[in-house]
C-alpha cells in the first residue's frame, strides 16, 4: 500500500509531465490519475491491506509499471536480509532511501561529478542523486542536514522502492 507522501510525489510528477492518464497497481492497490483540462483527478481504489514486507524475510513482490505507450513491463523485486555487521559498522543515524523503483544515477550526466560523495555536507534540499523511473528523471533530496558517510548504490544500478541509497550522520 502506498504512503500518502508517495502518492503526493506521483501526483506532482504526473502533473508536471505531459502524461494525461496514469494507472499504478501493486499488491492489490490501484491508483488511477487522469488530467482533466489543467487539473489532475486522482482515484484510489480501496483494497485489502497486504501484510508489510519486513527486511528479515525473503519475499518477492511483483511490480507492474504501465508506460504511456500502453505496454506493461513487469519487474520482480526481491527483498533480502541485510548483513547486521555491515549496518552496525558505520556511524550514521539516517538513511536516504529510494522513493521508487528505477535506475540510480549519481550525477546529472555522465560527464559531471557526482552530486555527493562520502564526506559531502548536505542540507534538507540538497539533491543527492537522480532515480529514473518510466523515463522521468526524479531528483532525490537529502531531507536532513548532515554528512554523507556511505554511498550504497552504484551509478546505473536498478534500485528498489525503500532501498537505502546513502547513509547520513545528521548534525
Amino acid at each position: 500500500m502506498l504512503k500518502v507522501q508517495e502518492i503526493r510525489e506521483i501526483i506532482k510528477l504526473i502533473d508536471e509531465s505531459s502524461i494525461h492518464e496514469f494507472t499504478y497497481e501493486t499488491d492489490g492497490s490501484k491508483i488511477e490519475m487522469k488530467k482533466i483540462g489543467e487539473t489532475l483527478a486522482v482515484q484510489a481504489a480501496p483494497q485489502v491491506v497486504a501484510p508489510a514486507i519486513t527486511p528479515v524475510q525473503e519475499n518477492v513482490a511483483e511490480i507492474t509499471n504501465e508506460h504511456t505507450n500502453d505496454k506493461a513491463a513487469k519487474e520482480s523485486v526481491t527483498v533480502t536480509e541485510q548483513s547486521a555487521e555491515k549496518t552496525s559498522a558505520s556511524d550514521y543515524d539516517y538513511e536516504i532511501v529510494s522513493p521508487m523503483v528505477g535506475t540510480f544515477y549519481s550525477s546529472p550526466n555522465p560527464e559531471s561529478d557526482a552530486y555527493v560523495k562520502v564526506g559531502s555536507k548536505v542540507d534538507p534540499d540538497t539533491v543527492v542523486c537522480i532515480v529514473e523511473a518510466m523515463k522521468l528523471f526524479n531528483e532525490i533530496e537529502a531531507e536532513k542536514s548532515g554528512e554523507i558517510v556511505e554511498v550504497l548504490a552504484d551509478n546505473g544500478e536498478l534500485v528498489e522502492y525503500g532501498q537505502p541509497l546513502f547513509r547520513v550522520k545528521t548534525k
